[in-house]
């Protein structure tokens, strides 16, 4: 009897370990196996421009958006928040063809921007030579894009901030190009003492825009987020001002 007992508590513990297992797969599968890059889904935007969408390689895959009435006079390279497609700021290149914007948004391992955060500049000469360069991204992207522009202050003629502010330990303040940053009015994601505390660490030249009624997933086409407020205005209602705001600073720059 004894035996009979400690053969089933032997088979229960490896019935546990084998569903922990699972579970533990389950739960990093979606973080190591990405979806695939598709492009042109769900990225249309109302009244833009003619602009055209393709994959790069440019050190690991990039999605280019480009304008195709007219030839670039800025590259825009966006680092998408984290665990976020960069297919979902698709959107954002065709808002931007109609200033003669080419925008560039690398893919980065695991869909993590800390795991490449020089990118920018291998893509921009690539793909965009010759073009000024504005560096930007939303949320977790946008800190890494702070911080790249901190060590590359002379190749940077912007910093867009999208749902996001410099890290500890990036100092922008003597940085000679202008930077802006759109924050959504019910962002319920984004951490309110980081949010202050990189303040003052920004540019000289900075501009803070807050987009009415919108939250912080509505800066990229990725469906709700866990601990987002609740938006009052629509997603297209909150693109417009995103579009407006990021096509005024992109034109000053150019």
């Amino acid at each position: 009897m004894p035996k009979k007992r400690s053969g089933g508590l032997r088979l229960a513990l490896l019935v546990v370990l084998v569903g922990l297992l699972g579970y533990g797969i389950g739960i990093l599968q979606p973080l190591v196996v990405r979806a695939p890059l598709v492009v042109g889904q769900d990225a249309v935007v109302a009244d833009a421009a003619p602009s055209r969408a393709r994959l790069a390689d440019a050190g690991g895959t990039v999605l280019v958006v480009e304008p195709t009435d007219r030839p670039a006079t800025l590259a825009f390279v966006l680092y998408p928040g984290a665990l976020v497609r960069p297919q979902a700021y698709e959107w954002i290149g065709h808002a931007l063809a109609s200033g003669g914007v080419t925008t560039l948004i690398p893919e980065f391992g695991a869909d993590l921007a800390f795991t490449g955060i020089d990118r920018a500049e291998t893509v921009a000469a690539s793909l965009a030579p010759g073009l000024r360069v504005v560096v930007g991204g939303h949320s977790l992207g946008g800190a890494m894009a702070a911080q790249y522009a901190a060590g590359h202050k002379d190749a940077v003629a912007g910093l867009v901030l999208l749902g996001a502010y410099p890290g500890n330990g990036v100092d922008l303040r003597d940085a000679a190009f202008p930077a802006l940053t759109l924050l959504a009015e019910h962002d319920g994601v984004i951490n309110p003492e980081g949010l202050e505390a990189g303040r003052d660490r920004l540019p000289p030249v900075h501009e803070e825009v807050v987009v009415a009624g919108a939250v912080h997933a509505f800066f990229g086409r990725y469906g709700p987020q866990a601990d987002d407020g609740v938006p009052t205005v629509t997603r297209a209602e909150a693109e417009r001002q995103i579009t407006a705001t990021l096509l005024r600073f992109t034109g000053g720059v150019a």
